[in-house]
């Protein structure tokens, strides 16, 4: 009987430190994600851009084609290269985050560029889905998906810093939980947002006067708030792309940057009082974004203007017109071309 009362004393003291370590877990889970909350509201501005002009059945499937990429390069790439890094070689995060970032600063510059230069790609983005709509899909499915992952990484990144005194199983779990967490947040806002003129049509045909007049405004707005989310979405890929450039020059021995624009949020800060901090931060991304334009500036130079970048864009042009490889992802598979494939099958949950 005593060997009996010995296994419950024990059983019940793994069963509090497992519940101590549940705690830490979501406490650690929570800090984590809030850190990590500015890049959250990025993506989630990012992403709408990419359904603009698809058929209205085919936004939420677009949109859970891309979730279901994004969390795959949360837990299958993106996640273990950050653990294996963080324990054997954390000095290269940072170059391989800032490499990331200059990619987002060539989005957001290309897209200003694409926009104020003339050779905006709507017209050929509209040709390209009346001639093959599949194949335009995954075209945007794919580019998508590549932008989410540099995205996903500086969040994922930041999450890990906020739990590096973690052990290794727990910042596993914990870096799960919160790739799970922020890729339904993010997405699910995303979903909303886009059907959100389907919403306000239904709304609209209801009996009710006041119903019906909200269900007009909303489809009213919607191509505002649209138009909106894709400025935002691309200054946030300058905001984010140069500021992970400003961090990691920093972080490599370049302090002059960061410092300067530091000392500038700190003194903006000081001197408006009550708006000291919402003033000080809108310094600092005001200053990153411009980092980041200039950055994107030169890449899209280099790519788009110099002989040496339009024979390569040409080059790529023509295997992409063939159905070569080239415009794909990292590692496409058949059916999917993000960054991690999605094998052949094309469609999510049906939209409603």
């Amino acid at each position: 009987m005593s060997g009996l009362f010995a296994l419950l004393d024990d059983v019940a003291a793994l069963v509090k430190l497992t519940a101590s370590s549940l705690d830490d877990i979501a406490g650690a889970t929570g800090r984590a994600s809030a850190k990590a909350a500015g890049v959250v509201v990025d993506d989630a501005a990012v992403t709408p851009r990419y359904v603009q002009g698809l058929k209205p059945e085919r936004e939420l499937s677009i949109i859970w084609r891309i979730a279901k990429g994004s969390l795959r390069n949360k837990l299958l790439i993106i996640l273990p290269v950050a653990l294996i890094l963080s324990q054997f070689a954390p000095f290269l995060l940072t170059p391989i985050l800032m490499v990331g970032g200059t990619y987002l600063c060539y989005e957001g510059a290309e897209k200003l560029w694409e926009r104020f230069s003339g050779h905006a790609e709507d017209a050929q983005v509209d040709g390209a889905a009346a001639a093959d709509p599949v194949a335009h899909e995954k075209r945007v499915v794919a580019s998508a998906i590549r932008t989410d992952f540099i995205l996903s990484a500086e969040i994922m990144v930041i999450a890990l810093n906020e739990v590096a005194d973690e052990g290794l199983l727990n910042r596993a779990i914990i870096l799960a939980i919160v790739a799970v967490l922020i890729t339904a947040l993010v997405y699910g806002v995303v979903g909303l947002i886009v059907k959100m003129d389907d919403a306000g049509l239904a709304l609209a045909q209801r009996p009710g006067r006041a119903v019906a007049a909200f269900g007009r405004g909303l489809v009213r707005a919607m191509p505002i708030v649209l138009s909106t989310l894709s400025w935002v979405g691309v200054v946030a890929m300058l905001w984010v792309g140069g500021h992970i450039l400003l961090v990691g020059m920093d972080e490599l021995g370049l302090h002059a940057p960061y410092e300067w624009v530091h000392h500038l949020e700190v003194a903006v800060h000081d001197a408006t009082g009550g708006l000291g901090p919402a003033l000080g931060w809108i310094t600092n991304t005001f200053f990153s974004a411009v980092l980041g334009l200039i950055v994107g500036a030169v890449v899209v130079a280099v790519l788009h203007l110099l002989p040496i970048g339009r024979k390569s864009a040409g080059h790529s042009g023509g295997a992409a017109a063939h159905g070569e490889p080239g415009e794909s992802g990292t590692s496409a598979e058949p059916g999917e071309s993000g960054v991690v494939g999605e094998p052949g099958k094309a469609d999510g949950p049906p939209a409603h």
